[in-house]
């Protein structure tokens, strides 16, 4: 028996090994094999990320719907639910479009006074220095033969080439639309049937991995799925916090536009700790529209609550929401944006949780199968003041 499992495995490391050499000298067909199989499976993954975000709220809700109404209790906490979010949608929606829609206009009505002040400025410049206004009044020679060259290159060029670029963009869009309402259709199923799906994952679980491995996987998954919600709760409890010190500090500075503001700014928080420096950008175009003055005393006042937010609330309220230390919060967050931009920011930090619960986990028991497990009273007693020798006597 010994010998056949041990030819077994040889075959699948020279199997392995076979594959690795075939694909590092197959590159490009990989990837595209890769890309193919992504394309395919990206409405499956949108749908079930979908569903863990929507599966938050939905469980929030069917806790308190009574046990009575137990038949009609999974349809209507999943309907609630969706109602819930499309109406977080529309009222974001109705506030800032309407805001952007008159800030654009006020900006079309100022333009015919701007436009009158940059001829004043130019006049100003030619009166200063004559020497622009000769320059200025010099004529012009232009090679038309030459233009007319160079606008034929680029149609045949760069022009076909944009062509192409709008096509990808529009079949991109297309795309996008299809594969976002396959993705609903299946994050709806998903809910609607979860505890289903859950049975028929641990059945395939304990029949095809030895029973400890199974309920190691398991275990990994519950703490998973419980660090995912917590940080998504935390996340929100931070971005309406935000939201409520960018409404404080606008109301006592007198700015305009403070709830359209306070809204983008909560909106926008939903990225971790950069994801404000957005409605930063935007609040302070609007407001530098009406008073240039104050959109200076704006974004002082961003980075004043940025600072409070970012080393305070922030690694605080969701550092504790997902059992991570504030400066594994910053450096998960620093890391994730490096490498997969605002998706690694969103992943990173519960990611880096699930890691360091089980590396925590592992370690523990690695010293209590040494027998040093009570190492860590004696480090406390080493960090109080005045304790550490007498601890190191009692242990003499």
């Amino acid at each position: 028996m010994e010998n056949k499992k041990t030819l077994r495995n040889i075959v699948g490391i020279a199997a392995f090994c076979i594959l690795l050499y075939w694909g590092l000298q197959n590159l490009n067909d990989v990837a595209h094999f890769v890309g193919t199989i992504n394309s395919l499976l990206t409405p499956f993954f949108l749908g079930g990320a979908m569903a863990f975000i929507f599966n938050v709220p939905m469980r929030a809700i069917e806790r308190h719907i009574p046990k009575k109404m137990e038949k009609v209790r999974r349809p209507m906490s999943l309907t609630l639910t969706l109602l819930a979010v499309v109406g977080v949608l529309m009222v974001v929606f109705l506030l800032v479009v309407p805001q952007l829609q008159e800030t654009v206009q006020k900006i079309i009505r100022r333009l015919p006074a701007f436009w009158v002040s940059v001829q004043d400025y130019m006049y100003q410049l030619m009166t200063e220095y004559p020497a622009l206004s000769e320059w200025l009044k010099e004529p012009v020679s232009i090679d038309w033969a030459s233009l007319t060259k160079n606008a034929v290159n680029w149609m045949q060029t760069s022009g076909l080439a944009l062509v192409g670029n709008t096509v990808s963009a529009a079949t991109g869009i297309i795309s996008g639309f299809v594969s976002f309402f396959i993705g609903f259709i299946f994050a709806i199923y998903l809910l609607s049937q979860k505890e289903a799906l859950g049975r028929q994952g641990k059945m395939l679980l304990y029949a095809w991995l030895p029973e400890k491995k199974a309920d190691k996987v398991l275990e990994v998954a519950a703490l998973t799925n419980r660090t995912f919600s917590n940080f998504l709760s935390g996340q929100c409890l931070e971005a309406c916090i935000l939201g409520c010190l960018f409404a404080i500090g606008m109301l006592l500075f007198h700015m305009p536009y403070v709830l359209l503001v306070s809204v983008l700014v909560a909106v926008t928080a939903l990225i971790p700790v950069f994801g404000a420096f957005i409605g930063c950008f935007v609040g302070a175009f609007l407001i530098l529209i009406d008073n240039p003055m104050q959109a200076v005393v704006y974004v002082i006042l961003f980075f004043v609550i940025q600072q409070i937010e970012g080393n305070l609330i922030y690694p605080r309220v969701v550092g504790n929401s997902v059992g991570l230390p504030s400066i594994w919060v910053l450096a998960a967050v620093t890391l994730g944006g490096s490498t997969m931009g605002v998706v690694g920011m969103l992943v990173m930090i519960p990611l880096c949780s699930v890691l360091y619960s089980l590396l925590r986990t592992a370690t523990r028991n690695k010293l209590r199968e040494k027998g040093i497990a009570r190492m860590k009273y004696a480090m406390q007693a080493d960090t109080v003041p005045g304790k550490g020798k007498s601890a190191s006597k009692a242990k003499k």
